[in-house]
């Protein structure tokens, strides 16, 4: 099978599992999901749904959150991880907002960028979700599927992005990075299928007689 034949059948496959792609961040407003995707880095979205109503219920908005002691962010948002590091990133990304956006979140993936704790990956998910403007945000677990299904070769997601937007139609990528997450989740997880279990995998490549090692980004 052909790479773009493989990507074929994995678009038409993942439209036939996930016909909707609910975003799985809890959020009002494009300020909130901003605060939710930076969260979720090396954390679950359900962890992060667990913690962010007592955030949001703190501040919901940029002109709100700047006020908020960043220890008092530290003590709500501690269970998701690296704490100390997205708490002041929380505080600083708010004041940024307010000084130069009055207050909203910038519809501009670099724009985006520059704000504290705020990566490529991260600004892509808001981008997409937020604005619905079209995107490809490629974690670690995208990444991985897109090298077991031979999709990608890309040693990082970096390449890993590109090559998935050069065989994909821009109009399903907002959707597709969400089916590629969902699937992954249920079907396809780094210790319940090894390249040679789930449905996408055994169809792109049948005759796989080994595990399949995925080059880590």
């Amino acid at each position: 099978m052909l790479k773009r034949d493989r990507a074929k059948f994995v678009l038409n496959r993942l439209n036939e599992l996930y016909p909707e792609t609910p975003v799985p961040l809890n959020h009002k407003n494009n300020f909130e999901l901003l605060v939710a995707v930076l969260l979720s880095a090396q954390c679950t979205d359900e962890r992060v749904n667990k913690v962010t109503p007592a955030l949001f219920s703190e501040a919901s908005n940029a002109h709100d959150m700047q006020f908020v002691p960043v220890n008092t962010i530290y003590n709500i948002i501690r269970p998701c991880g690296l704490a100390p590091q997205k708490s002041k990133a929380i505080s600083g990304l708010s004041k940024i907002l307010v000084e130069k956006y009055q207050g909203n979140v910038p519809e501009d993936l670099q724009a985006l960028e520059t704000l504290p704790g705020v990566g490529h990956k991260t600004a892509s998910v808001v981008i997409s979700q937020g604005f619905g403007q079209p995107a490809f945000p490629v974690d670690t677990h995208i990444h991985r599927l897109a090298q077991r299904w031979g999709l990608t070769k890309g040693k990082n997601v970096k390449v890993t992005e590109h090559d998935l937007k050069e065989i994909f139609p821009q109009n399903s990528w907002n959707k597709l990075h969400l089916q590629i997450i969902f699937y992954g989740r249920e079907f396809c997880t780094a210790r319940g299928c090894d390249g040679r279990v789930c449905d996408i995998c055994v169809t792109c490549y049948p005759n796989r007689k080994s595990s399949f090692k995925a080059q880590k980004p």
